[in-house]
């Protein structure tokens, strides 16, 4: 790797989320988020709910929101979406990880927010085209710290809900995903070599919907504790 001091600008800062219980971070290497991994929400979108193989994209790294921080709403949009996931975090890299072996590979856990330009992902699908401008902007991604799997264990089931300004948008299991976490990481892993501080954001259920300036949103996932972020205008 090139020394900093040889650098024509300026490196960019190395994108990181808080290890609860400790002072360490964990240093984010790539975003990869899963869509339509919950049935009801297949079905709100109007897709074919047959199993078919999992549908992965990225975000950029730097698109991270820390816990407790207020969000601008973004350009480009007016129907601006949340949409509630479980987040994994990679220790070992791989390619071609089997089923069995996927669980061996996680750090830990925590709770993101695929924040998203629905307006934008909707038109640029019924053209054919990549969903980067609906998905993969600035402060898309909030996410909470993370939860090594020494403290939690691994994580397949409970409550996922979100709220937004008090009241319940989604509430749901994270049994009911399509894909679990190990057959997530076994797919993915066929289609690119993951790394050390990869992180995937598994899927969000029914219930996704707009926000505003000023909308104050909640989410929780047992055992995980509790992202916040707020919207301003």
């Amino acid at each position: 790797m090139m020394d900093a001091g040889s650098s024509v600008i300026t490196p960019p800062a190395q994108a990181v989320l808080p290890v609860v219980g400790t002072s360490q971070t964990f240093p984010v290497r790539r975003i990869y988020c899963v869509g339509r991994n919950y049935v009801a929400h297949v079905r709100e979108m109007g897709g074919d709910e047959s199993r078919d193989p999992p549908i992965f994209f990225q975000k950029p790294t730097d698109s991270i929101v820390q816990d407790g921080s207020s969000i601008p709403y973004p350009p480009m949009t007016s129907n601006y979406h949340y949409e509630l996931e479980l987040v994994v975090a990679i220790k070992k890299g791989g390619r071609d990880i089997s089923v069995a072996d996927a669980l061996d590979h996680i750090y830990g856990y925590g709770i993101g927010l695929d924040m998203t330009r629905r307006d934008l992902q909707m038109d640029l699908g019924k053209s054919g085209l990549p969903w980067e401008a609906g998905k993969a902007f600035d402060e898309s991604c909030p996410c909470s710290p993370l939860h090594p799997v020494e403290q939690v264990g691994h994580i397949s089931e409970g409550s996922i809900r979100l709220t937004v300004d008090g009241e319940t948008k989604q509430d749901s299991d994270l049994r009911l995903m399509i894909w679990k976490v190990p057959e997530i990481i076994a797919n993915l892993s066929k289609y690119f070599t993951l790394q050390p501080g990869d992180i995937i954001l598994t899927g969000t259920p029914a219930g996704v919907g707009p926000v505003v300036p000023g909308s104050e949103l909640v989410g929780t996932i047992d055992r995980l504790g509790k992202l916040t972020v707020r919207i301003s205008g």
